[in-house]
């Protein structure tokens, strides 16, 4: 936990000054890509996996420790060959894990949330999974396993490997020359989050993309069919915490209203988005049917829900930053608690992005965790060490946010809902 926490310390500056000269450039060339309530939205969701990420809320039914153990028929040292083969192997793994994700039910409500942008940027790499509770496909790593590769060095590349992801996440870079032919570029992952019907579940490789071509899933981006984004039940909220388990909720109401025990034992792993018979007019839920002509979400937001909303996942990073650095300072089982916070922080300020009454809620709850925190501890998990006044300049802050909830929710939404209206 402590050292991948140092390594997203270090990740984590670099993928925002890459988010703010990516929207920049943008706006020089009058293509803005990444609206900002959309960025902060996804910003978030990948707060929210770091965290979970960090506090080892994963639970995994056989380690690669054990594969290396039980069936390894060489050892090899940690070395340049090793790190390739494990390279090679965990881009293998990452092809046939994420094209499992689309193809089966219960596997896409994991990765929904990385598709549920309407943008494409470079904001959305960070759209993660909380819902990956339990790791299912460690299996596809035992070609490594069998070469012995350490287990150290799987362990270094694993995020290496997803930090390289980031980069082909935009709209800007054109196709790429000869390079199209050996990695994925942005071109051909615009199509993978593409829900055009030519473009839907292709280029699932993540960074090499003969994986596609060796197994029958390429689609080369074409010039007269521009790539929309999103997926096809559209999430309509900012809130990541609960994207990540809209799918999951509608597999369990289906599950649960099937009469068929056949259906409601197979409905997880059928196909991505089967439904039992009728379901779809008994039950019906929004479903996007002409791609090039939909509205949307959360387009209508006052410009000072905008900027606070940035501010709030700002001041949100500076919360993460800490607690990423003083791992082994707070201590289990501290750092639940300081993860618990965060979470409902960010709970509290996507709900006020929807615009939803409910935010005040939401807010008030973690302006009380925050007063048990510091009352109980005396202390801001040891911060006042650092800065002396911390008790206070927290505290202070989650009142000036807390009234800032009541005033959007009292005035600057019925504004913008006058607006609409009269539009």
């Amino acid at each position: 936990m402590e050292e991948y926490g140092k390594i997203l310390i270090i990740a984590t500056p670099i993928f925002l000054i890459l988010i703010i000269i990516e929207k920049i450039y943008g706006i020089y060339k009058k293509e803005d890509t990444a609206p900002l309530i959309d960025s902060v939205s996804s910003i978030s969701s990948g707060i929210t996996n770091s965290v979970k990420d960090v506090l080892g809320l994963s639970l995994t039914f056989i380690s690669y420790e054990w594969l290396v153990s039980n069936i390894a028929i060489y050892h090899l040292e940690a070395n340049v060959l090793s790190y390739c083969i494990a390279f090679f192997v965990i881009d293998f793994y990452g092809y046939w894990s994420h094209r499992l994700a689309h193809q089966i039910n219960f596997f896409w409500n994991k990765h929904a949330i990385h598709h549920s942008s309407e943008e494409f940027n470079l904001a959305c790499a960070l759209r993660q999974p909380i819902a990956s509770l339990a790791n299912l496909f460690t299996f596809l790593l035992i070609p490594a396993a069998l070469l012995g590769v350490p287990a150290s060095v799987i362990a270094i590349t694993l995020p290496l490997h997803l930090f390289m992801q980031f980069w082909y996440h935009t709209k800007h870079i054109k196709k790429m020359g000869f390079l199209e032919n050996i990695l994925v570029t942005p071109s051909h992952h615009r199509v993978h989050h593409a829900i055009n019907p030519e473009y839907l579940d292709k280029n699932h490789s993540q960074i090499f993309i003969f994986w596609d071509k060796l197994f029958g899933t390429f689609q080369a981006e074409l010039d007269d069919v521009p790539p929309v984004f999103g997926i096809t039940r559209p999430a309509h909220t900012w809130n990541p915490i609960k994207i990540n388990f809209q799918h999951l909720t509608l597999l369990i109401k289906d599950a649960w209203r099937s009469e068929n025990w056949k259906d409601k034992l197979t409905i997880w792993f059928k196909p991505t988005g089967w439904r039992p018979e009728n379901f779809e007019e008994k039950y019906p839920v929004h479903k996007i049917e002409n791609v090039y002509n939909f509205e949307k979400y959360g387009t209508q937001n006052s410009k000072k829900l905008i900027y606070w909303s940035v501010a709030q996942v700002l001041i949100t990073l500076l919360f993460v930053s800490y607690l990423f650095d003083n791992i082994a300072k707070i201590g289990l089982p501290n750092i639940f608690v300081y993860g618990f916070f965060i979470l409902i922080t960010i709970y509290s300020y996507s709900e006020l992005m929807d615009k939803s009454k409910y935010a005040i809620f939401w807010e008030a709850l973690r302006f009380i965790t925050a007063i048990a925190i510091i009352a109980y501890y005396r202390d801001w998990f040891g911060l006042n060490q650092v800065i002396p006044a911390s008790n206070y300049i927290i505290l202070s802050y989650l009142s000036l946010s807390f009234l800032a909830s009541a005033y959007f929710i009292a005035k600057d939404f019925k504004i913008i809902q006058n607006q609409i209206f009269n539009s």
